[in-house]
């Protein structure tokens, strides 16, 4: 069974609304991939996603008020390590993490876009990255329950 982290800078916009796309998607497609989501910073260690993530996430019926915070470590037992942009991607590979394990998320469906990151954005932010995520997270994870 394959294993997914997402990964944002802080683990409380991009990363936990892929989190919450992926396990929708999963759970409709019965796709046996375990998902997970943390950032790079330690900055929100067991704090909830941001509120216009919820909302958001919520508005298109997924519930993600349960995630929690987390921080990526080279320890982490994860076959892919799926960064929201560049700098995700760089600092993935600045804290150990196998390279060949690192993928951005644009790179599927998006023409190799990052994903902006919404914080300082407002809600329209927020619905911008739910929808690059939609289509992203979605491609990736049908190539990924195709390999074997």
């Amino acid at each position: 069974m394959k294993k997914v982290l997402f990964v944002c800078l802080g683990n409380i916009c991009r990363s936990p609304l892929a989190e919450g796309i992926a396990r929708d998607y999963i759970a409709s497609r019965g796709y046996e991939i375990i998902v997970d989501s943390a950032g790079t910073s330690g900055y929100h260690i067991d704090e909830t996603p941001h509120h216009y993530s919820i909302l958001v996430a919520k508005k298109f019926g997924i519930d993600i008020s349960m995630l929690r915070g987390s921080k990526v470590s080279v320890y982490m037992n994860f076959d892919f390590f799926v960064a929201m942009d560049s700098e995700n991607v760089r600092d993935l590979i600045a804290l150990g993490v196998d390279r060949d394990k690192i993928v951005k998320i644009g790179d599927y469906g998006l023409d190799g876009r990052d994903i902006p990151d919404p914080y300082y954005k407002g809600l329209d932010g927020f619905f911008e990255a739910f929808e690059l995520l939609d289509i992203s997270v979605k491609k990736f994870l049908d190539l990924i329950s195709e390999e074997k």
